[in-house]
């Protein structure tokens, strides 16, 4: 197995997570994004329902990698999601054990939300099968997209899992963020929405910041050479 120093990247993939509609997963693609991620998560502003899901994937060009995002789903729910969705990856965001991310034939991710107890070691140890931790800013009650950052200086060098840094990354600090952390890939959902719309909060991506966003990550990776 591979750990993250041999698995970080000059210039880390890009995921653009909480696409709910088509326009935004085509802007995303357009933009040189690698991966979108759908939320299948009901209390979520940015959760999609099977068939809508189904729609965005059948939008997107070659080579753009689809993740579906769950929280404490059961295996049925999941199966359900995949006998309608053709997603490539699957993102656990909650509480699921090593054996509820396992065997539906695809592989995965496990997001931790990074309390001031956690020990990512033992994290990777006990979720080896993944294909890499995605970190997440811990927000009592909200199991992903709070908009917070967390002190990157708290993840280690020498994780035995490719990692995912996500939590209130947005245009303006991404750079920082991959010159500082080095990841494999960053993830971004509020950080490139509209501010407002409607009265609705998430959920509607705005192309101008996907473009910004992504253009951040290449030119500092590139930087950083």
């Amino acid at each position: 197995m591979m750990n993250r120093q041999q698995t970080q990247l000059t210039i880390p993939r890009v995921k653009i997570c909480g696409i709910t509609r088509i326009e935004d997963a085509i802007a995303a693609a357009r933009a040189g994004a690698d991966a979108i991620g759908l939320v299948f998560y009901a209390p979520s502003p940015r959760y999609v329902s099977p068939r809508v899901a189904a729609e965005i994937c059948a939008s997107l060009p070659p080579f753009v990698s689809t993740v579906g995002l769950f929280v404490n789903a059961s295996r049925s729910e999941v199966e359900e999601v995949l006998a309608a969705v053709p997603l490539d990856v699957l993102q656990f965001h909650g509480d699921e054990s090593p054996a509820l991310c396992e065997g539906y034939g695809r592989p995965w991710i496990k997001a931790v939300r990074m309390k001031d107890d956690v020990d990512l070691h033992e994290y990777a140890g006990a979720y080896q099968a993944a294909s890499g931790l995605l970190v997440d800013s811990y927000v009592p009650g909200i199991p992903g997209g709070t908009g917070e950052t967390f002190n990157w200086d708290r993840l280690p060098d020498d994780l035995s899992l490719p990692l995912v840094l996500a939590g209130g990354l947005h245009p303006g600090n991404v750079a920082d963020a991959v010159t500082q952390v080095r990841p494999w890939a960053v993830d971004v959902s509020g950080g490139v929405e509209l501010d407002t719309v409607q009265g609705r909060q998430g959920g509607i991506k705005d192309a101008a910041k996907i473009r910004a966003f992504i253009n951040s990550v290449k030119k500092r990776g590139v930087a950083g050479v």
